[in-house]
């Protein structure tokens, strides 16, 4: 009778998830919209500031005869792309992660896989200078891995089991530990300044070859993620049930890691170290559209370019003409967020 009662309990959360949120549609709507709005601004603010007339000109009547145009087109153009992509596959990222986990905590930035790709790019830079961008690239993925392996080997042996603010806590030790060898490989080899912009996290100086290299991952990313949605759907509702439907749990965890790795991998590659926008947002999804990942998905890479692309427009005006890595303006975000789940989680303990 107990058992019989479970199961239909589960059947209806089942149905319940595979229920498309009225909102969804919108959110994907506005967001897109929103996004385009964000992008112009973006491109218009800056050092020197254009007029949305010479954005649309420059993109679309490009002259290569007239400064601004060229500033468009080589400078801004290539940035606001990428800060569009880094921020969905972040958002992305986390969603994944905190699906795959149960960890609300769970995020690129707290896992230890950021830390760990800023690690492999101070050992890529202090032994292998001369190693080409999408080798650099190739470090970041491996390091975003061995930092990734670290925090869940840490958390699974930790006693009384993994918890979500075990698994969090051993992710910050293991970033710390990460980000110290780090420094200490920058200052002993004199990259110092070089691994600055990694730990700084932002987007100034990027360039079309980077934007140009992250289109195959952010295809292969987001087309796999969306194919396992469902799959990490079932599995958000936890083991037990994702097992009892007959889903191949290893399978689904294992390409969840792989989609993971290679966006945190990207991301890092060309932006450095930006924190919290795959925690923040993938939560913002969740009470947007429900718990269904075929939805939460796409929603968390448009809310998450949206808030990495105003966050770097935010990084030039707040201090201009100067600065400031986008990274510190996610964290002013992210910290006090990721503070209130942690207080709420830890009461489960």
């Amino acid at each position: 009778m107990v058992e019989s009662a479970k199961a239909g309990s589960e059947n209806k959360q089942t149905q319940k998830l595979r229920r498309k949120p009225a909102g969804a549609a919108l959110i994907l709507s506005l967001g897109m919209v929103l996004l385009l709005i964000m992008l112009f601004f973006s491109i218009s603010f800056g050092a020197a500031d254009v007029d949305l007339k010479m954005v649309w000109q420059a993109v679309f009547h490009y002259d290569s005869s007239i400064t601004n145009h060229q500033i468009i087109q080589e400078v801004r153009l290539p940035r606001a792309l990428a800060s569009v992509m880094i921020g969905a596959f972040l958002a992305v990222s986390g969603a994944i992660m905190q699906g795959m986990t149960r960890n609300p905590l769970a995020s690129p930035s707290i896992m230890g896989v950021t830390d760990g790709a800023a690690f492999a790019m101070a050992v890529a830079l202090a032994f292998f200078p001369s190693t080409s961008y999408l080798g650099f690239m190739f470090w970041a993925f491996a390091g975003a891995g061995l930092g990734a392996g670290m925090v869940f080997s840490a958390g699974a042996f930790a006693r009384g089991g993994m918890t979500s603010v075990k698994l969090a806590l051993a992710g910050v030790a293991v970033g710390t530990l990460l980000h110290a060898l780090s420094s200490i490989i920058a200052i002993h080899f004199r990259v110092a300044q070089d691994l600055t912009f990694w730990y700084a996290g932002g987007l100034a100086g990027t360039q079309w070859l980077s934007v140009k290299i992250i289109i195959p991952v952010a295809i292969f990313g987001f087309v796999a993620a969306m194919i396992i949605s469902k799959s990490v759907t079932i599995l958000s509702l936890g083991e037990e049930v994702s097992k009892g439907l007959g889903q191949k749990t290893w399978l689904v965890k294992l390409l969840g890691i792989i989609i993971v790795l290679a966006l945190t991998g990207a991301a890092v590659s060309i932006a450095g170290s930006i924190g919290f926008v795959g925690l923040v947002i993938p939560h913002i999804t969740r009470f947007l559209v429900g718990m269904d990942y075929r939805w939460i998905i796409p929603c968390s890479a448009i809310l998450g370019g949206l808030l990495l692309t105003a966050a770097d427009l935010g990084a030039r005006l707040v201090n201009a003409p100067y600065e400031t890595p986008a990274g510190i303006i996610t964290a002013v975000i992210g910290v006090p967020f990721f503070l209130y789940l942690a207080r709420r989680e830890g009461r489960s303990l």
